[in-house]
């Protein structure tokens, strides 16, 4: 949807470095390291056909853009405190993936900064952290309602 997988990978964002930042900080649940990474990428591809999310994951690339990348020297660059945008799309996208569980999932690695997440800007480090947290979220729910 909205050509998001495309756009993102335009960023420098694979599916492949956003399942190794999840598995960063991948807390074990019953399922081996492989299981669990197998899984994540194919929550991470579902999430990506979600208009919501998708839609979600494309205001944060252009607002990247737009308000990052062309305004280097504003005064957002450093991602100050007041920046809030990020941080609520970021949730938001978890939220609609994984639910209430996925915000808490989504501060560890919004904190933590894994892999790829330490290389992009305010909005997109926010978005793809929100991608993470909502799967990783999923994932754990699953896997502990399996048990």
């Amino acid at each position: 949807m909205f050509e998001i997988e495309r756009r993102l990978e335009e960023k420098g964002i694979t599916r492949s470095d956003i399942v190794a930042s999840a598995m960063e900080l991948y807390v074990s649940h019953g399922i081996s390291a492989d299981e669990a990474a197998s899984r994540l990428d194919a929550k991470i591809e579902k999430a990506l056909r979600d208009p919501n999310v998708s839609s979600l994951l494309l205001s944060a690339v252009l607002l990247e853009d737009e308000l990052y990348w062309k305004r280097k020297n504003s005064e957002i660059a450093d991602d100050p405190v007041f920046l809030l945008s990020d941080e609520i799309i970021g949730m938001a996208i978890a939220e609609v993936i994984g639910g209430t569980y996925a915000r808490f999932e989504f501060t560890r690695y919004d904190q933590k900064k894994p892999g790829i997440l330490a290389k992009l800007g305010p909005f997109l480090d926010d978005a793809v952290a929100g991608l993470i947290a909502g799967c990783t979220s999923r994932l754990y729910s699953e896997s502990m309602g399996s048990m």
